[in-house]
């Protein structure tokens, strides 16, 4: 009896689009802050000066730098494909993306702390700006904690927290614009626009975090816990069905 290939069938496409939105998201944010590191090393001066900084601020750099790296890196983490088919890469960029999360949540803090408050901002602002910055150290500590002991859900819904709080400065783009443009300005009301932006990608990561497995697998070839979703192997008619193209499959899914 001839015996032909045997195919391992694992749903869902590589979801780079969510990926491409959070970069896109970040944009503004880190073009801002690019800008900002070249024009305080003595580059051209493309933005306004921010007298509250002088010289070449440790603290800002490290928000900056840790943002960049945060952002772009921890993107990927949202790819099925990369964390199915690169664990490895997905456990090292995990750990780079921890370690800038926490440098973003301690500068935050620190400048928020120790320098002047932003031009335009008040007490209300003050307050948000350091429960997010707690929240966003404690949402990495625990999501860490997760997956030291293997709790991939828990896991998955701390780091999706975490992303969402780091990445308040590109919805508040949008949140400063609309809200300028339909109550004006003034001190609270730019506070509560800022506020407006965490609270935004707080509810989606909620909503992601909470949805259904069956929506959150379909389209990524995983199941509730993270793990890719295993479907047996498709055997043409006539074959004999292999052990081996069965411990094959289930290899491949617990990648």
């Amino acid at each position: 009896m001839t015996a032909h290939p045997v195919r391992v069938r694992l749903a869902g496409g590589a979801g780079w689009p969510v990926p491409a939105a959070l970069i896109a998201l970040s944009a503004i944010p880190l073009t801002a802050g690019t800008l900002r590191l070249v024009q305080l090393a003595g580059g051209p001066a493309v933005m306004p000066a921010d007298d509250r900084f002088t010289g070449f601020p440790a603290a800002l750099v490290v928000h900056i730098v840790g943002a960049a790296a945060f952002a772009l890196v921890g993107a990927f983490q949202f790819v099925p494909a990369i964390r199915r088919g690169h664990p490895a890469w997905h456990r090292g960029a995990g750990r780079v993306t921890a370690v800038a999360g926490l440098l973003v949540a301690g500068s935050a803090l620190w400048l928020t702390l120790f320098y002047a408050p932003q031009p335009g901002t008040g007490d209300v602002l003050y307050v948000i700006r350091l429960v997010s910055g707690s929240a966003l150290a404690a949402s990495l500590v625990l999501g860490f904690a997760a997956i030291r002991r293997r709790d991939i859900s828990a896991h998955r819904a701390w780091m999706i927290r975490s992303y969402a709080l780091a990445l308040g400065a590109g919805t508040q783009v949008f949140t400063e614009g609309i809200g300028g443009a339909l109550f004006g300005s003034g001190e609270i009301r730019s506070d509560l626009a800022k506020a407006a932006g965490w609270l935004i990608n707080l509810a989606v990561a909620e909503w992601a975090i909470r949805r259904p497995a069956g929506d959150r697998s379909q389209g990524s070839g995983q199941t509730a816990g993270g793990r890719p979703a295993y479907r047996r192997p498709l055997l043409r008619r006539g074959t004999r069905h292999s052990v081996a193209a069965v411990r094959q499959g289930r290899e491949e899914a617990s990648l």
